[in-house]
């Protein structure tokens, strides 16, 4: 059964916009999904333990530029959680051709930042001639990856992943350790929304989610395997990284090297999740990419 207490939160932020529920295939899953604004077709992918409401700083800077898609992944925020659902990067790359096929968007310009961002860059590699552009904000292909937030993050994400007693960690999250570890995403974690992580919270409350929490941090390893796909991607790509994101200057520049049409950005005073940090920053990137984007022959 799909919650529907997701609808407070996103209206408390967008009022004039209510988010619906779309099933993936005829069989599900069920997801929860928002559409706003005209223009081009935008889709944003959001990163690990978060859901759509991640952009909502940005969203309404982008609605008189393009029509912005974001959606909740299954299992994530308040889409169907599937007992026993695949959350390794292939699995979560088909919902994202799902959802843009299913709605039969052309011309996509793929934005994702951190899990979503490495979903954009695999989703172009094999969406083809859909996908206009990609902007990928802080891409999460590297190990060990949110364990570099801080020492929280490393306790908790390493307990989470093993054996016996990974559940009882997994069940155990609350407001002040999800807080914790997500403000290591900040340069400044002042800008962390504090409603943000009631809502988080919420979510992670819900019957089946701690098995999707484990699920999905021992999937990590397949985000890097992904890399495989960058060298398939054949539309131009815009690396973004905050000067303080986790990734290292090696990790950043072999991504470049992997990817035929890219450029690479460095975004100023802003650490791995910037579209809470920095959203005018993030939104102008957008708008600016679409008005240069050069034709790839």
């Amino acid at each position: 059964m799909v919650d529907q207490n997701g609808f407070d939160y996103t209206r408390h932020w967008w009022p004039d916009q209510k988010p619906e529920f779309l099933s993936l295939k005829p069989t599900g899953p069920k997801v929860r999904y928002l559409q706003a604004g005209q223009g081009p077709a935008l889709v944003l992918l959001h990163s690990i333990r978060t859901q759509l409401d991640l952009y909502q700083r940005v969203i309404p800077r982008l609605i008189d530029h393009f029509t912005v898609y974001t959606f909740d992944y299954p299992g994530f925020g308040w889409s169907e959680i599937v007992p026993g659902a695949d959350y390794r990067e292939p699995a979560m790359r088909q919902h994202v051709v799902d959802f843009i096929e299913r709605l039969d968007l052309r011309d996509v310009t793929l934005v994702g930042e951190s899990l979503g961002a490495t979903l954009a860059l695999t989703t172009a590699a094999v969406l083809g001639d859909r996908v206009k552009q990609v902007v990928a904000f802080n891409p999460y292909d590297y190990l060990p990856g949110v364990e570099r937030a801080n020492l929280l993050a490393s306790v908790i994400i390493k307990s989470v992943r093993v054996p016996l007693i990974g559940p009882v960690f997994a069940a155990m999250e609350s407001p002040a350790t999800l807080a914790g570890i997500l403000k290591g995403g900040f340069y400044d974690p002042r800008r962390m929304p504090s409603d943000f992580i009631d809502e988080l919270a919420k979510g992670g409350k819900r019957p089946g989610y701690s098995s999707v929490a484990r699920a999905v941090y021992r999937g990590l390893p397949s985000y890097v395997a992904a890399r495989a796909y960058y060298a398939q991607i054949d539309v131009p790509v815009t690396l973004v990284y905050g000067d303080h994101d986790w990734s290292r200057a090696a990790e950043r520049e072999a991504n470049l090297a992997r990817i035929k049409h890219a450029k690479m950005l460095v975004l100023k005073d802003a650490g791995h999740i910037a579209s809470l940090e920095r959203p005018e920053e993030f939104a102008r990137i957008l708008i600016e990419t679409l008005s240069t984007a050069p034709t790839v022959a």
